[in-house]
């Protein structure tokens, strides 16, 4: 081994994370003779005949074979003990997706064939995705005072453009403008969470747990960009769903027809839960959402999780 060739090994041999250990290269230069050996290693060498370095080259590799195998056995015992003993193991995920769990890249798989419960529901709520806000539809304006009496029922209704909209979080006088791409199920995730939930809805609206920032986020502007997040994550705007998330909605999609309004009023639930943890504040809202995204899609893949009311979140409602 060359002085140069040692002179990096040491100085890049940082095995336990440090590099601030090497020595002079003035030193290194100098060496002329192996780092192990000296004059005892060469009187008391032995000479070895061919034949016991070919034995001892074939003990060592029968040793190392044995290792290797015994470690594969022992390996594939434990994954069997796996599968047989525990509930909702790798075999359970298997026989409840038959054939539909080969996993491609960017977090994608083969999606499985749509019942026909799921494709009309699925049809459904893509017909109802592609309804863009419109505030000068009735209909629509209907269901922006009726979001009001619920949220405020002792209070009387503002006209469509009022500053009262933004004591519930919408960012002018006209919320018409803050809707965006969120289009009109934004809107009407926002009533079923009043209908539906209307304790914790309340609680969200009126800032009542933990302690608040002082520049809290905008709450009906929230709900709009948490319908959008979910119709991005869900992969809901495809012919047919193919990300994972997608994927185990369409099974609890298949046993309530509402899963995703609830999914909505988690996701809620969830979002202010981890801007509280988080201690944000309005400039954080955007990675506040990027985490509630993450949790959500880890609740989704849990294993045994069959109805919408089974994800963890859902006990915070």
């Amino acid at each position: 081994m060359s002085s140069r060739t040692l002179r990096r090994r040491l100085h890049h041999g940082d095995v336990d994370g440090k590099r601030k250990d090497h020595l002079d290269t003035s030193e290194l230069d100098s060496l002329n003779e192996p780092l192990l050996g000296g004059d005892d290693y060469t009187e008391n060498k032995k000479i070895c005949t061919l034949e016991d370095l070919w034995d001892d080259e074939r003990k060592k590799a029968q040793i190392h074979w044995t290792f290797l195998f015994s470690n594969l056995i022992a390996q594939w015992a434990q994954w069997l003990a796996n599968v047989v003993i525990g509930s909702g193991t790798l075999l359970g995920r298997l026989l409840s997706l038959p054939s539909n769990t080969l996993y491609l890249q960017n977090n994608r798989m083969l999606p499985p064939p749509l019942s026909p419960v799921q494709e009309e529901r699925l049809r459904n709520l893509r017909q109802r995705l592609e309804v863009p806000f419109d505030g000068s539809k009735t209909e629509h304006q209907e269901a922006l005072l009726l979001l009001w009496r619920l949220a405020y029922p002792d209070r009387e209704l503002p006209s469509l453009k009022s500053d009262l909209w933004k004591e519930m979080g919408w960012q002018g006088s006209d919320p018409s403008t803050d809707f965006r791409g969120g289009g009109f199920i934004s809107l009407e995730n926002l009533i079923f969470f009043a209908q539906k939930y209307p304790a914790s809805f309340q609680r969200l609206l009126l800032k009542q747990d933990g302690v608040r920032a002082e520049w809290e986020y905008p709450f009906a502007v929230a709900g709009i960009n948490i319908s959008f997040m979910l119709v991005q994550m869900l992969d809901l705007q495809s012919v047919h769903p193919s990300s994972l998330s997608g994927i185990y909605f369409l099974r609890l999609f298949e046993e309530d027809e509402m899963a995703f309004d609830i999914l909505f009023c988690i996701a809620f639930q969830m979002m202010d839960a981890q801007w509280l943890a988080k201690r944000a504040t309005y400039m954080e809202f955007n990675e506040v959402l990027k985490s509630t995204r993450a949790q959500l899609e880890r609740e989704l893949a849990l294993e045994d999780i069959s109805s919408i009311k089974d994800l963890p979140a859902h006990n915070m409602l």
